[in-house]
């Protein structure tokens, strides 16, 4: 699903243990794509202001994928700028991702990301290098939208359970 880090730094200022990535994978499996994970992508604009807006994001060949309407904010942030985050409330864990998202127009990539999508309840469908679906999230525009592919370069981990821990992951 995702890649393995390289490094790990734990953050935690309480004395509490490093977080293990194998906690923040499993809570990545288990709630990214899923209807009701809150999932935020957060761009910057060419004058410097901040820009986030709830998103559905589905992880698939060591990637995270969205999609976004060609005329809409975040599209038009990232064709001038591709570094972003992307922000999860998962089971029992908080995942930031810092990195970089490119729109993706492979062809076979598309149909595998759609199929995944039709999986999880959304009826996407590749539509030349695009997606459709007869719906989206309303911050998406209107259809068809692009798909995203987002490398991950940094991942910072804060749990919300016992035991807790902050950690920050470096990928390749």
């Amino acid at each position: 699903m995702l890649p393995d880090p390289i490094t790990a730094k734990n953050l935690n200022i309480y004395g509490d243990d490093e977080l293990p990535w194998s906690r923040a994978l499993k809570a990545a499996e288990q709630g990214i794509g899923a209807m009701e994970t809150a999932a935020f992508l957060s761009t910057v604009a060419p004058n410097g202001s901040p820009h986030s807006a709830g998103i559905g994001a589905i992880a698939h060949n060591g990637y995270l994928y969205f999609t976004s309407g060609p005329g809409t904010r975040k599209s038009r942030n990232l064709t001038q700028n591709p570094a972003c985050t992307l922000s999860f409330r998962l089971p029992e864990v908080d995942l930031v991702f810092e990195g970089h998202a490119h729109r993706t127009t492979d062809i076979p990539e598309l149909d595998a990301v759609t199929a995944l999508y039709r999986t999880g309840g959304w009826p996407a469908e590749r539509a030349g290098d695009t997606v459709n679906a007869p719906y989206s999230a309303q911050s998406a525009g209107p259809a068809p939208w692009y798909l995203y592919r987002f490398t991950i370069h940094t991942a910072i981990g804060v749990a919300l359970a016992d035991p807790h821990g902050a950690t920050s992951w470096r990928f390749a």
